[in-house]
């Protein structure tokens, strides 16, 4: 019987047996390594395990999991699902292992100076593996790390009191945990149906480089990705838009 794991006692038993990835960090395409920036990506959303249960990913994920680019195109590619669910695994069967794996590759003599963008896909999805993450942070202080997130309710709870200094988070609209995010003080990025809409807005593109999101002026815009069906379900408003709409309906239903 398939079921969503959730709590850390559900997820599989070690199996020292699995393939694990070769490198944990990558940055492929021109412009991550123009702007030296590796990236750790899980599969999107929701990712099925061998043996047939399932994980989700992103626990707070709301509008955005109907219109994610990372559940599209070339994420969809056979060897591309592989390496990203070859990654959950690694984290799930063996987090001490993984951890030490991750570690050390942040002690390479590349990661000196580098940015690290935590999640291309994926998210903070228990407490334990923020955790984690936490740990690398504070123990790379010569790499700059930074996340969107819509784990909004875990950010305020685990990393705002005592924030990494080499670290920085965005809160990214679309997520049920939109009503949590303080706008004034939080750096907010939501994505838009095109960069003319951005300016629009009066927000700031992040086109030129994705670090602009972590050190450029906020609020921060992101163009929809020119994936047909997307553009067509997301029309005319923003992710925040979108979801405060389903709010706002889901608050009438409820109070009727």
């Amino acid at each position: 019987m398939n079921r969503q794991l959730t709590l850390l006692e559900d997820w599989p038993a070690p199996n020292r047996g699995s393939e694990r990835p070769k490198r944990l960090l990558t940055n492929g395409n021109r412009d991550l390594r123009r702007d030296h920036i590796y990236t750790w990506t899980l599969p999107a959303l929701i990712a099925r395990l061998p043996d047939g249960r399932s994980v989700r990913t992103c626990p707070a994920a709301g509008i955005c999991a109907r219109l994610c680019y990372a559940r599209t195109g070339s994420y969809n590619f056979r060897n591309v699902k592989a390496a990203h669910l070859r990654n959950l695994l690694y984290v799930l069967e063996d987090p001490a292992g993984w951890e030490r794996a991750m570690l050390a590759e942040l002690a390479r003599p590349t990661m000196r100076n580098a940015y690290v963008r935590i999640h291309d896909a994926g998210d903070f999805f228990s407490d334990d593996y923020l955790a984690a993450w936490l740990r690398l942070i504070r123990a790379s202080p010569k790499t700059t790390f930074y996340a969107y997130t819509k784990e909004v309710e875990r950010y305020r709870r685990m990393i705002e009191p005592d924030t990494p200094a080499n670290s920085v988070w965005i809160m990214s609209l679309g997520g049920r945990e939109d009503h949590l995010i303080d706008h004034q003080r939080d750096r907010v990025a939501d994505v838009h149906p095109t960069e003319a809409a951005i300016a629009e807005a009066g927000a700031h593109s992040q086109a030129a480089s994705d670090l602009l999101a972590a050190f450029g002026p906020t609020p921060i815009g992101m163009a929809a990705n020119n994936i047909r069906h997307l553009k067509r379900l997301q029309g005319e408003r923003t992710f925040g838009q979108l979801q405060a709409a389903v709010r706002a309906r889901r608050d009438t239903l409820g109070s009727k």
